[in-house]
């Protein structure tokens, strides 16, 4: 008896020390953080679509927009898709644009390399390659608020992580991370466009490449109700804009333009909300808070996520 005991003692306290149960992963309904790019692929066959509304507020103007993921799984481990941008611009200090515009859209593809199983440290890992493709207007405008894209191709690799964690209290805690590189092409520049030029130019326009790191860490509080916080830190090497001026009454003059490199750093907080394992909303707000040669801006922004 005193055994027996000894042993219910001792499984009462491994009980006790187990501490709550855990969540299950397929308990947690997530509609993904307001930046952060999953590291998952759909199932062969199905399509996500989560199209986000926003208005990206700085001093005297805003950039109210639309952008919307559209993917399909071509296989389990390849996902492909489009990201069709729209947008309109309202400033205080001059005219807005004279109508709602295309951005210049996305393409993209991702291959998942690795997936995350409870038990392993190995976290689930995608590569992901991206085409901008040069849509939107950037240059003859009548009015610079009508400027909408770069006007040069751009192809951007990244790498996709994401793993989850489990909380001292049983709750799910899910972590992504993205890196990605841009590599800008060349535009062709006439007129006045985005790049600062004037009526009467000619040239080509060289944006530089860029860098971005960005995290997310989301908080599965219910099975319905989740807290999500991204952070980033994004780097943009200096620009270059080369012609010349053509004006009516006078010869050609050389014309060379050029904008320094650029970081912005900032955050992301936002609500998500599952009515069931296919179909959330979230609402959320970007803030880039400072930098170097960057736009201090509040982006507050709604998406609807649908997995069919």
């Amino acid at each position: 008896m005193a055994l027996l005991a000894l042993l219910l003692g001792a499984g009462t306290a491994m009980a006790q020390d187990a501490g709550p149960p855990r969540q299950l992963l397929d308990d947690a309904w997530w509609t993904g953080p307001m930046l952060a790019n999953s590291a998952e692929t759909l199932p062969q066959g199905h399509m996500l679509v989560e199209p986000y509304v926003y208005d990206a507020a700085s001093k005297g103007a805003d950039a109210f927009g639309s952008r919307a993921y559209v993917l399909y799984g071509l296989t389990d481990r390849l996902t492909v898709g489009l990201i069709p941008i729209i947008g309109y611009n309202r400033v205080s200090h001059g005219p807005s644009s004279s109508g709602i515009g295309l951005g210049d859209q996305i393409v993209q593809a991702q291959y998942r390399l690795t997936r995350f199983h409870e038990g392993s440290w190995l976290p689930t890992l995608a590569v992901q390659l991206q085409e901008t493709v040069p849509t939107g207007r950037y240059d003859r405008l009548a009015r610079a608020s009508d400027g909408m894209g770069g006007g040069a191709w751009a192809t951007t690799l990244g790498l996709n992580a994401q793993s989850y964690f489990w909380m001292p209290n049983g709750r799910l805690l899910r972590v992504r991370l993205n890196l990605t590189r841009t590599f800008n092409g060349d535009a062709d520049v006439s007129g006045a466009s985005v790049y600062g030029t004037a009526p009467g130019f000619r040239g080509t326009a060289r944006p530089g490449d860029a860098f971005y790191i960005g995290t997310s860490f989301e908080y599965s509080v219910t099975r319905r109700w989740v807290l999500a916080l991204d952070l980033f830190r994004s780097h943009g090497a200096a620009s270059r804009v080369d012609g010349s001026a053509d004006p009516a009454d006078a010869l050609p003059t050389p014309v060379h333009l050029q904008a320094g490199s650029s970081d912005a750093y900032g955050y992301a907080p936002a609500v998500e909300y599952s009515f069931n394992s296919n179909l959330g909303v979230l609402l959320g707000a970007r803030v880039i808070v400072g930098g170097h040669n960057a736009t201090r801006s509040l982006t507050p922004a709604i998406a609807i996520n649908y997995v069919h």
